[in-house]
């Protein structure tokens, strides 16, 4: 049907029961570790021998360096290798992400009123109502007075000589 809960003293014991497990657990892995340590050094490094004179010694160190030398290479062989496979991972992951593309939300048109605008842009602190109709310039036309075409041949005559040239002064 339905399980019974557990109450707090009970979940309580059984967490630090699992605790104390997990304690002795990793003390006994810390030892494990140590007697691994201890087994290794004892097959890999023999004891050195230090009775001998001066050119045992030096031969020693020499081949102790060559060993150290071939160790480096061997770390940064290994490091190299483990760059070069980060990076071709990295590449890969690009290329993932360049076939699947990014994906763009559709947009909703919304239509909003230039009040609505003005309180979104400027938040709700400025409330600046604008009738943009309220502030638009009204433009009177004038009305020209064209002047009558008349006939022209009266225009020049009436223009001819120096009378036409003098009326011409007069009424401007």
């Amino acid at each position: 049907m339905s399980e019974k809960k557990m109450n707090s003293s009970r979940r309580g014991h059984l967490k630090s029961l699992m605790l104390a497990i997990a304690k002795d657990l990793l003390e006994k892995e810390a030892a494990d570790l140590i007697t691994e340590k201890a087994a290794f050094i004892a097959d890999n490094c023999p004891a050195p021998v230090l009775s001998g004179g001066l050119p045992e010694l030096q031969e020693m160190l020499k081949k102790l360096a060559q060993t150290i030398d071939k160790v480096d290479e061997d770390r940064y062989d290994s490091e190299a290798k483990v760059k070069k496979t980060d990076k071709e991972i990295e590449d890969l992951r690009m290329k993932v992400v360049e076939i699947q593309g990014i994906k763009k939300p559709a947009l909703k048109k919304v239509r909003m009123s230039a009040d609505a605008m003005l309180q979104a842009l400027l938040g709700t602190k400025h409330k600046a109502s604008m009738d943009f109709r309220a502030n638009l310039k009204e433009v009177k036309k004038e009305v020209k007075e064209e002047e009558e075409v008349g006939d022209w041949r009266k225009n020049v005559d009436e223009q001819a000589g120096m009378d036409g040239r003098k009326k011409k002064f007069e009424t401007a």
